[in-house]
């Protein structure tokens, strides 16, 4: 089995986009840990884990195609945020960018009929729809809390619950 090499570049661009989640999940981790709001950390540390093992499975499905990979410059994530809720708009915003990028490799693997990459690529467009749903409904959640302290306080802690559990079948 062989991968062409538009194929391969196309995938190491998107291993690049897995490590850029992973620097901006860091980063919006620290955002909240600075403001003691463990919870809402926790699902950015979470997120970064979970970005590092997308990495990780594309890493290793490139060499198993007989790919390479060549890791270049990864851009600074942003730093900067106005809420609490803009923090997940950013993050909703990203994680639609992935979508379509992935939707994009799938293209492209159907271009190039390399039905392989096609195959291994539908596990994550069924990542991405959860992704996206679960930050649409944080968001959904933090507008109706709005300034309710005691409501933030609860959704921190439903937050802190959440854990990274690579899937059974992951290679």
């Amino acid at each position: 089995m062989g991968i062409s090499q538009k194929m391969q570049e196309a995938l190491v661009g998107q291993i690049h986009s897995e490590i850029y989640s992973v620097n901006q999940y860091l980063t919006m981790a620290s955002y909240f840990l600075k403001d003691d709001l463990n919870g809402f950390a926790n699902f950015f540390l979470v997120q970064a884990q979970e970005e590092n093992f997308h990495a990780m499975k594309q890493f290793q499905y490139l060499h198993d195609v007989g790919g390479s990979i060549q890791i270049s410059s990864i851009p600074a994530p942003i730093g900067e945020f106005t809420s609490i809720k803009n923090v997940f708009e950013v993050t909703l915003a990203h994680e639609k960018k992935v979508t379509q990028s992935i939707s994009n490799l799938i293209k492209l693997a159907l271009e190039e009929n390399d039905f392989a990459t096609h195959a291994f690529l539908q596990w994550f467009i069924t990542e991405q729809v959860e992704e996206e749903a679960v930050v649409s409904n944080i968001i959904k959640k933090l507008e109706m809390i709005g300034n309710n302290s005691s409501a933030l306080y609860l959704l921190n802690d439903e937050l802190a619950k959440r854990t990274f559990t690579p899937p059974p079948t992951a290679k």
